[in-house]
């Protein structure tokens, strides 16, 4: 009997055990679907915040950005404008703090090339001793000259180039001449784009060739490409630095000028899609700026007018005879103040020489400077009180009617 009422006993703790182990198993069954379910919702949440262009991600320091890039720099040799104000797209630096990064990264010999318009072309030259002259473009002597003589120059295979390259890493320079003569018309065809914005055919040419020598100091030929691909990028930059440089009264910086020249593109972009000129609030919404940005950017790419430039059919007039002086004197007034200035000697002159000077002394009528009592004494050699009653005896004679009448009307 004992043992039945162990045995049921025992039963029954067990079945209460199995009870309290399934009502836990409920519970954390449950917690685990509510963690999943919110889990869940904050992906949910996440994902559709990226799609909103709303990213979680915090903005990156100015200076991890910038080691960011120093590492990008001197693991390609060199960085492009687009890569660094990429980078620094959801900061809001000012033009001093980013030309002092573009100072950093020259010192720490990463070279910043311009960004190209398109992907870089293996530009085909022609062996023809002539080359071509852009359209608008007159050329003297000297540059017709310089034209043919570099068209007489031979082009290099891929197998010579690598030659030659090979040649100068052993140290010697005639290799060095013979690469950057073989491809001076390459800096012609390039220079060529960039005529008519502000400097002469000659001077691009110029800065181009500059642009090339350095290609030709730092060209590897292990890279693989040919050289004319590599110093299109030096060229362009020599070019667009000098522009920026030269081309304009008022110098504006590098990174501003490819601003500016990608804000032409978009607005010519955006011309012929609307088919009208479009506002500054649509070419910053395609741009990703602010519309006041946008206006700044439209201000600084104004050039500057000229006072003397000529005006009318017949040239004979000029745009600042145009523009009023706010600080000059209005004509009227200016006449009126003669007239003033002359009755006021006509009535000086009725008083005696010492009244009359004592006046002049006293409110500045010769050189503005109006004198105090003590050093007008000085000057006659009496008193102040002296010099205080020949002051109000003179006054007095010019309140008289026949002298006050003549001025009366200069002081309405």
């Amino acid at each position: 009997m004992a043992d039945i009422k162990k045995k049921n006993l025992s039963a029954g703790k067990t079945d209460a055990s199995k009870e309290k182990t399934n009502k836990s198993t409920e519970i954390i069954s449950k917690k685990s679907v509510e963690t999943n379910n919110k889990a869940k919702e904050k992906n949910k949440d996440k994902a559709l915040n990226i799609k909103n262009g709303k990213s979680q991600e915090t903005t990156k320091e100015p200076s991890v950005i910038l080691r960011e890039l120093t590492e990008l720099g001197k693991a390609k040799g060199m960085l492009t404008y687009k890569e660094i104000m990429d980078a620094f797209e959801k900061i809001d630096l000012p033009p001093e703090k980013i030309e002092r990064i573009y100072d950093a990264l020259e010192r720490l010999g990463i070279d910043v090339l311009p960004e190209a318009d398109d992907e870089i072309e293996e530009l085909e030259l022609e062996e023809d001793p002539e080359l071509s002259i852009p359209e608008g473009v007159t050329i003297d002597d000297p540059v017709r000259m310089y034209l043919k003589e570099i068209g007489k120059v031979p082009l290099l295979t891929a197998e010579e180039e690598i030659e030659l390259a090979k040649r100068m890493e052993a140290g010697e320079e005639e290799p060095k001449k013979r690469l950057a003569e073989a491809n001076l018309r390459l800096v012609v065809s390039i220079a060529k784009r960039y005529v008519g914005r502000g400097m002469l055919f000659l001077d691009l040419i110029q800065e181009g060739n500059l642009g090339l020598i350095k290609a030709v100091e730092k060209f590897d030929y292990r890279k693989g490409f040919k050289f004319s691909t590599y110093a299109t990028w030096w060229i362009r930059q020599a070019i667009t630095r000098a522009i920026a440089d030269q081309a304009r009264t008022i110098r504006i910086p590098v990174h501003m000028v490819e601003t500016i020249n990608k804000l032409i593109r978009v607005s010519r972009q955006l011309l012929q899609e609307l088919g009208r000129e479009p506002t500054p609030e649509e070419i910053a919404n395609e741009m990703g700026l602010s519309e006041e940005k946008v206006r700044e950017i439209m201000k600084i790419s104004q050039e500057p007018v000229s006072l003397e430039t000529p005006i009318g059919e017949e040239e004979d007039s000029h745009l600042g005879d145009f523009i009023p002086d706010d600080d000059a004197p209005a004509p009227d007034e200016s006449a009126a103040f003669t007239l003033l200035k002359e009755q006021l000697i006509d009535v000086l002159d009725t008083l005696t020489p010492r009244e009359e000077k004592v006046l002049r002394l006293r409110f500045g009528l010769d050189d503005g400077r109006a004198r105090t009592l003590e050093e007008v004494g000085r000057e006659f050699n009496v008193t102040r009180e002296r010099i205080r009653q020949i002051e109000a005896k003179a006054l007095r004679k010019l309140r008289h009617p026949s002298r006050s009448k003549k001025l009366k009307d200069y002081l309405d």
